[in-house]
């Protein structure tokens, strides 16, 4: 019913809406739910593309028996804040995950990043991370070496001296940046090889197309984040 748990046979009506190439608002309009209901299941369970139904029931009741019997969590953990639901952040920190995932970062990255994204201060300590995540330090360790040198955290000894890792306001526009110089760095190679193939050619022709094409990809991405980085960058209001 609206406003409780999905059923399996919600979810088969889900997995066939997916299959028909149904946006998410139609199959929620059908079903008679919140289309962030059918977007939060979808994403926590595989994506659009790898969603199954007879699976994500699965998950989720195993999901349900893991919370009854997992421990309070740590105190970096933004749950418990006034007006928060904490199964709906759940939810979210899930669906933030498997979208980082399908960005390409593998998935202890994903977890760490959702962890500091949502986490009011935007920092963690390592034991902080443990305890939120209940995994190794080695694992934490590993990720945050990762995101680091992907220039997405940094890390700072805080009073205490220990190391305490941060997500930046602008990690999106570090991110875009490097993104785009990526895409620079495929035009330049793509106009050596018009050199080594001789001019003139179909192959150098083809790789003439790609540098082209990455330039002005490159171009309009540098232009753009640079414009729009402090107009749409936002600081929360003081209390």
């Amino acid at each position: 019913m609206p406003g409780g748990r999905l059923t399996q046979q919600e979810r088969q009506q889900i997995a066939l809406g997916l299959a028909d190439g149904l946006a998410y608002a139609e199959i929620a309009r059908r079903l008679g739910r919140p289309t962030s209901t059918v977007t939060r299941e979808v994403m926590r369970n595989g994506g659009p593309t790898a969603y199954r139904a007879d699976m994500a029931h699965r998950a989720t009741e195993h999901r349900a028996r893991r919370r009854k019997h997992t421990p309070p969590r740590g105190p970096g953990a933004p749950a418990g804040a006034p007006g928060r639901d904490d199964e709906a952040l759940r939810a979210y920190e899930e669906a933030f995950t498997t979208l980082l995932m399908q960005q390409g970062l593998p998935k202890m990255m994903a977890r760490v990043l959702t962890c500091l994204f949502v986490t009011d201060a935007g920092s963690l300590t390592a034991s902080e991370l443990v305890r939120r995540l209940q995994v190794s330090p080695a694992s934490v360790s590993k990720a945050v070496a990762f995101l680091e040198g992907q220039g997405l955290i940094r890390r700072e000894r805080d009073e205490r001296r220990r190391e305490r890792y941060f997500v930046d306001d602008n990690v999106w526009y570090q991110s875009t940046i490097a993104g785009a110089r990526g895409i620079a760095q495929v035009a330049e190679i793509a106009r050596q090889g018009v050199g080594v193939l001789g001019a003139g050619t179909p192959a150098a022709a083809r790789l003439e197309n790609i540098a082209r094409f990455s330039d002005f990809i490159s171009e309009s991405i540098f232009r753009a984040a640079e414009q729009v980085r402090d107009l749409l960058h936002t600081k929360p209001e003081a209390g």
